[in-house]
């Protein structure tokens, strides 16, 4: 089952999945109470994605953009530079650590999908220090994120997909102050989804 926090069918909420890709990740908890459930940001209802290995998450992540109920996914990883929350706006087609292409077929790079400028405002309301870039990092979230990216369609109900890097040196609570405030800037411009018919 891919989202152990899901609601009833009646939710008209989209989904934002977010994904920590890291196993060591402690910063971001998802459930913030007693009743087991996941923080959700206002329009959206958040389903979490388990760090796993690169190539099993790739195929997890991509399966949940195959719902049509899934209209964001923010990546969440660390940084090496310090202090300030990176938002990467474009991925690159290699395997980390190799000259080797992830998909010989595919362009070089895929472009995030996300509302990049709005995430650095959210942040920086909340008050912390962010920044948009191009640049990659070597590692398994650069991955990801062009999987994910090289794997949707071409439709123009495009998933606001993207990847965000949090720096190393911040406490844990700034982390998770700083993922709340991405995701409620990405679901700020979710829909609501349309209601089912009844036949």
């Amino acid at each position: 089952m891919l989202d152990p926090f899901a609601e009833s069918s009646s939710d008209l909420r989209p989904s934002l999945v977010i994904c920590a890709y890291d196993n060591n990740e402690v910063a971001w908890d998802p459930v913030m109470d007693l009743s087991g459930r996941a923080w959700s940001p206002p329009g959206a209802r958040t389903v979490v994605a388990r760090a796993d290995a690169p190539d099993a998450l790739a195929l997890t992540l991509i399966e949940h953009l195959g719902d049509a109920s899934c209209r964001g996914m923010l990546l969440v990883g660390r940084t090496r530079q310090p202090g300030t929350f990176r938002i990467q706006t474009r991925a690159e087609n290699r395997i980390p650590g190799k000259p080797d292409r992830i998909d010989p077929g595919a362009p070089g790079l895929a472009r995030t999908t996300v509302p990049v400028a709005d995430m650095v405002r959210a942040l920086n309301v909340a008050g912390l220090s962010a920044v948009a870039t191009s640049e990659a990092e070597e590692d398994s979230g650069d991955y990801l994120l062009f999987r994910v990216l090289n794997a949707m369609s071409d439709s123009s109900d495009t998933p606001s997909v993207g990847l965000l890097r949090a720096p190393a040196d911040l406490p844990d609570d700034a982390v998770a102050a700083g993922i709340k405030a991405a995701a409620g800037a990405i679901a700020a411009h979710m829909s609501p989804l349309p209601r089912r018919r009844h036949i």
